[in-house]
């Protein structure tokens, strides 16, 4: 499992102009690529819409070496229903508390230099403040399950992650593959994915995807989608699995030699942005014919 490692959290968005202030202004992370499609993905990556939709990579450095979040925008759609399944990314960053005072993005400290935030559309983040040099700031995501064994023998027994530690009373477990990425938080009165439910991605070597869509029929574990070939106009096709955890948590295993073909940051990703958001009319419409956007 050593070659395992963890990629990104895919996130809906409905406001793609706060969305991208908030990652680049607030936050100060980069956009990596950016990428436009006119019909749904056969993974559904960007939920269940078949409509015209975008993917945008932001991190704080290359997903060779950082976790970073995607961001898929369906055009038309402008919010989508929180549920209470995704509890928030931690990230280590005196400069994102300084980058949120100086716009006045409201911060509130949960612990000492710990401050809360929100991405729009309501996802927490958690913000330390203090650096963390020559590494990623980007220290987990918490999502969480209704009964934290079950999520372990799943997380641990069948997706071959290790347990970095483990609160019993507190009934959260810190666990990764190569480092403590993922934390599970026991949840009472069961996990709600609504609308805005999002999905977390991981890269394994492509000979593994077989074993591993054959291991969950065998364990009857849910598949959403099952083996299939995903192409982006212009780069790497890359093969997926897409699982389901106990909790209906979605993960995204793909290979990994392909992946990093098609992770490379490109240089005019934070352009393409600009210009597909400058293009893109849609809210000028909707308030035009004093109209609500969709919601998710």
């Amino acid at each position: 499992m050593a070659a395992r490692r963890a990629l990104h959290f895919v996130f809906k968005v409905g406001n793609r102009f706060q969305t991208a202030r908030f990652y680049r202004d607030v936050l100060g992370m980069k956009v990596l690529r950016h990428e436009e499609f006119e019909e749904g993905c056969k993974a559904a990556c960007n939920g269940p819409y078949d409509g015209k939709w975008s993917k945008t990579m932001v991190g704080f450095g290359p997903e060779d070496d950082h976790f970073v979040a995607e961001l898929t925008y369906n055009y038309g759609v402008g919010d989508y229903k929180l549920g209470n399944d995704f509890m928030g990314i931690t990230l280590a960053s005196s400069q994102a508390v300084s980058n949120a005072r100086k716009l006045e993005w409201p911060l509130t400290e949960v612990a000492e230099g710990v401050f809360e935030t929100e991405a729009p559309g309501g996802y927490k983040f958690y913000l330390q403040n203090r650096s963390l040099p020559q590494s990623d700031p980007v220290l987990k995501v918490t999502l969480a399950v209704s009964d934290l064994q079950k999520s372990l023998n799943y997380w641990c027994n069948l997706l071959g992650m290790k347990i970095y530690e483990k609160d019993e009373e507190k009934q959260r477990a810190l666990l990764g593959y190569a480092d403590n990425q993922l934390e599970l938080q026991g949840v009472k009165g069961g996990v709600d994915h609504a609308a805005a439910f999002g999905r977390i991605a991981f890269s394994c070597p492509q000979k593994e995807l077989p074993d591993l869509e054959d291991l969950m029929k065998r364990e009857n574990q849910k598949i959403l989608t099952p083996l299939v070939s995903l192409d982006t106009p212009g780069k790497a096709t890359v093969q997926v699995v897409i699982l389901a955890d106990p909790d209906g948590h979605e993960i995204c295993f793909v290979g990994d030699e392909a992946f990093r073909e098609l992770s490379k940051m490109d240089p005019e990703g934070s352009k393409l942005l600009d210009d597909a958001m400058a293009a893109d009319k849609s809210d000028e419409w909707f308030a035009k014919h004093n109209k609500p956007k969709a919601s998710g």
